[in-house]
């Protein structure tokens, strides 16, 4: 099946969750799929559907009242006069504070002309009008009114009142342009003091993307075959293309060594400051850092296609999914600005009938309620955390594929490790071996010749330390395979030409004809032991540290390997894991994690094959960067620096990212609850309701920005 590539659009104008979710629901009625609707930084992308309807669809958008960027920017775009909320802002403010100056003890006598006073709220009411008034008109029109709607009827309120009592000659006590104009132009600030946050909130995603644009210096040959080098920008490398990289140059995309050595940083991706020794065939990273040597590399992957790329690509498509918390700040951000106009209308009521209130006092009280009550709150609580917390374990080397996972976390309480490559590196050596019947080099050449079709790490390692055996003469003996197969979790079968049964693999092959246990692989032919073979692999360095992590945050630790008895009950003994379960299939692997979902949320972390279906069955799957890719696929979680070292950060940051949503959206309801009855009973002019609203959302994105630095282990 062939995927399509999906649509990528910025769109500008989004202000609170009700944007992003009207901008989602009309592209879901259109038909679309996929549809993602990211309010952080404007990503909108769907697959594109029916040929020629991109356009439909961009003007739809633009029709709801805001402004579709799709890669190519017009003479228009580059033109717009006061295009961004700051310079609106400063263009309004002169006119406001001149106008402002009648509400002094002392003023110019002339600030109480009311037509002095029309005069200067008109050109910021017309631009404030060209924003919050053209959004709003539109939103109702296609039935989905969004926040603007609040600020436009709050200033126009204001404003078609003066201008009656202007034209009705009332007195200056009837006046209130100066609430018009400061509503629209402390408004503007607040976008502008929310865009800032909100981009503080993108820094660590940011550097990433900034990374990925550096000079390369790309190998060509002449006409005389001689090497000439020139440097070009690295968006112009393609696949195959030759490089020089030097001491203290970025690697400019994905490579592989073909000629030297050097230390590479590759903390961008990895959190890891440690250089990291490269030689001949190893793969570089685009984005490290050469800290010393030179090397000449073959270009492996580019553009969106490097590593760097798809954890920036990830980072952003799990900013846009809502995990479950959201729903419930979706539902209220979708119903809040029909209710806000309603409570509007009974505080104008209720202020005016029952209290016998003044008309236009009523009417500021009315207006003050309509602009405080701003669901931008609500709707970033949860974006701005999870921007944040994505943007830090990003920076760190861990990789979330979807927001729910941060959520997750908060629940874990049990955390099941895969052993070989997982707790341990996955670098064997055979240690010992043994063989009967069979001669030593018969043995070797059948070990090889079946180990070769895995790819277990105890295959690949058993293939390369043997390869030597079928060199030369022997290489044309190298058996022939009638049949044969490998069965995920015990080994190999196969059948030879001569129509002999081998099998290679766990003690699970040979437990009818042999009763040592302890030995990593046996190798039957016709059901008679041909002999075994044990390898040993080290500990990772890092493991007993996040054992005992786990350990101290009552998280219960369980080992589930397919190796033996023996083996996986000395790792749990040295590590102090909780519980270990050895001689596993995948299918008992995946059934034991359905069990101990079943008790408790729990968290899986392995590399291999026979993982993937556990993985995916785990509350978390978590893999690590070189673990295969089916294990990767099946994870939500992955975790870029090759080991376990960053697996205690990952928790941290998902428990501590959902405590700042917690907080966030307490902050966000707080303020509603308490600015609404205050500002009804005409304790907020509109104004400072205007300034508050903006602050809010300030306080809001610098309780996100603090998962940055927040201790979260």
């Amino acid at each position: 099946m062939v995927q399509t590539e999906k649509i990528e659009w910025k769109v500008e104008g989004m202000t609170c969750s009700n944007c992003a979710l009207t901008i989602s629901k009309y592209l879901k009625k259109e038909g679309l799929k996929d549809v993602s609707v990211n309010l952080i930084d404007g990503d909108v992308s769907f697959e594109p559907g029916e040929n020629g309807k991109q356009e439909k669809i961009k003007k739809g958008i633009e029709g709801l009242g805001y402004k579709v960027i799709d890669g190519q920017p017009t003479t228009a775009n580059r033109q717009q006069f006061l295009k961004t909320p700051l310079q609106k802002f400063w263009f309004c403010l002169p006119f406001t504070l001149v106008l402002m100056l009648h509400m002094l003890p002392r003023h110019p006598d002339f600030l109480m002309n009311p037509w002095i006073q029309f005069g200067l709220c008109l050109p910021v009411f017309i631009v404030g009008m060209e924003y919050f008034g053209t959004s709003a008109v539109k939103s109702i029109r296609n039935g989905m009114p969004n926040m603007n709607v609040l600020i436009a009827l709050g200033a126009t309120a204001a404003f078609i009142y003066s201008l009656i009592a202007t034209l009705m000659n009332l007195g200056a006590e009837h006046l209130y342009y100066e609430s018009a104009t400061t509503i629209i132009t402390l408004v503007f600030l607040g976008y502008w003091m929310e865009d800032a946050s909100i981009a503080s909130t993108q820094k660590a995603l940011k550097s990433l993307s900034a990374e990925q644009k550096v000079m390369a210096n790309i190998i060509a040959f002449d006409d005389e075959h001689k090497e000439q080098i020139f440097s070009v920008e690295n968006s112009q490398l393609r696949v195959g293309d030759l490089v020089l990289i030097k001491t203290g140059e970025h690697v400019p995309t994905d490579c592989k060594i073909l000629w030297g050595e050097c230390s590479v940083n590759e903390s961008i991706l990895t959190g890891e400051s440690l250089p990291l020794e490269k030689h001949a065939k190893d793969s570089l990273i685009g984005g490290s850092i050469v800290e010393n040597g030179t090397v000449k590399a073959q270009v492996t992957a580019v553009g969106k296609e490097t590593i760097l790329s798809k954890i920036v690509n990830l980072a952003k498509q799990a900013q846009s999914e809502k995990p479950p918390i959201q729903q419930l700040a979706d539902k209220i951000s979708g119903i809040f600005v029909p209710a806000v106009l309603i409570i509007a209308a009974l505080t104008l009521v209720a202020n005016y009938f029952l209290f016998h209130i003044p008309f236009d006092r009523s009417l500021m009280r009315s207006i003050a309620v309509l602009v405080i009550a701003c669901p931008c709150a609500m709707g970033l609580a949860t974006p701005a955390a999870i921007a944040v917390g994505l943007g830090r374990a990003a920076k760190n080397g861990i990789l979330f594929k979807d927001a729910k996972s941060l959520e997750l976390f908060k629940n874990i309480q049990q955390i099941v490790f895969d052993k070989t490559g997982t707790l341990t590196t996955g670098q064997f050596m055979i240690s010992d071996f043994r063989f009967e019947i069979v001669n030593e080099e018969y043995f070797k050449r059948i070990s090889y010749s079946l180990e070769k079709f895995s790819n277990h790490p105890i295959a690949k390692t058993i293939t390369k330390q043997w390869k030597t055996c079928l060199s030369g003469r022997q290489a044309k003996d190298e058996i022939k395979w009638k049949k044969i197969e490998e069965i995920k979790g015990i080994g190999i079968k196969a059948i030879d030409n001569d129509d002999n049964n081998y099998a290679i693999g766990s003690y699970k092959i040979a437990e009818n004809i042999s009763s040592e246990k302890d030995h990593n692989i046996y190798l039957i032919k016709n059901n008679e032991l041909l002999g075994w073979i044990d390898v040993k692999d080290e500990i990772r360095t890092e493991a007993k540290e996040v054992i005992n992590y786990f350990r101290s945050k009552e998280i219960k630790t369980y080992l589930l390997s397919g190796d033996s008895n023996a083996k996986c009950r000395q790792i749990a003994n040295e590590l102090g894991i909780d519980e270990f379960y050895a001689e596993q299939t995948p299918e008992q692997k995946l059934e034991l994690i359905s069990k101990l979902n079943s008790v408790a949320p729990t968290a899986m972390i392995g590399d291999g094959i026979n993982d993937a279906a556990a993985l995916a069955k785990a509350t978390i799957g978590i893999s690590l960067s070189d673990a295969t890719e089916i294990a990767r696929q099946n994870s939500q979680v992955v975790l870029m620096n090759s080991g376990l070292q960053n697996l205690p950060l990952a928790l941290g940051l998902g428990r501590h990212t959902f405590i700042t949503i917690k907080q966030n959206l307490f902050w966000a309801f707080f303020y509603n609850i308490i600015a609404i009855p205050i500002a009804a009973i005409g304790l907020l002019t509109p104004g400072i309701a205007a300034l508050a609203m903006g602050f809010s959302d300030v306080i809001l994105a610098a309780n996100s920005v603090r998962l940055r630095w927040k201790k979260v282990m």
